[in-house]
């Protein structure tokens, strides 16, 4: 059976939508389905896909809350290990603020670092307080120091200052051969310590 696409095409000719009712099966067809098509289509656009992406929406917040829910839960289930940390972490924090000196102890700093010196056999040449440094939560402390000895007693003053009870860091290390006797050395370094800034507003 061959398809005669002149004759199919010949039953659309004229059709007038206010005689639907004489038009041709084959065109009555057709347009019954391109009515469902387009209500399908409409009813999609309008309706169906707003729901969609309303239910994408929910379900996406559906996820945070769950993923919030499970860490509320966890820190609920932990508090007590958590505020045992707390009380760890700010017991810590008061132990390393007491090994920062208060403002009416940096000048006995000066005196330790003499006494270490002196009693390792160095001798100062230069042993001054500088500018004070401002940082987010503390002030740097910055100490010029210049001492003349040895190797051997330069290593045993470092030792000696890392071990004072306040915090004393030192840095910028020059050492060179300009010694007044054979055999001695200059060193310059830089010592730091620290206040915290809280302290100075007390």
């Amino acid at each position: 059976m061959n398809f005669d696409l002149s004759e199919f095409m010949e039953q659309f000719s004229g059709l007038e939508l206010d005689n639907i009712a004489q038009w041709p099966k084959a065109a009555k067809i057709l347009l019954s389905v391109f009515i469902v098509v387009l209500v399908l289509g409409l009813g999609y656009a309008l309706m169906i896909s707003d729901r969609i992406s309303h239910l994408e929406r929910v379900t996406a917040e559906e996820v945070t809350l769950k993923q919030q829910y499970q860490a509320k839960y966890h820190i609920a289930a932990n508090l007590e290990l958590f505020e045992q940390q707390m009380i760890e972490a700010e017991s810590m924090f008061a132990n390393q603020l007491k090994s920062l000196p208060e403002s009416h102890e940096t000048p006995g700093l000066l005196d330790d670092i003499t006494f270490v010196g002196t009693t390792t056999g160095l001798d100062f040449v230069k042993l001054n307080w500088q500018p004070e440094i401002e940082q987010e939560i503390y002030i740097e402390l910055p100490i010029d120091i210049e001492v003349l000895g040895t190797y051997h007693e330069f290593g045993e003053f470092v030792s000696r200052i890392a071990g004072l009870p306040r915090i004393v860091t030192l840095h910028n290390f020059d050492i060179n051969l300009k010694g007044s006797t054979p055999g001695e050395l200059k060193l310059k370094l830089q010592a730091k310590t620290y206040r915290y800034r809280e302290a100075t507003a007390q």
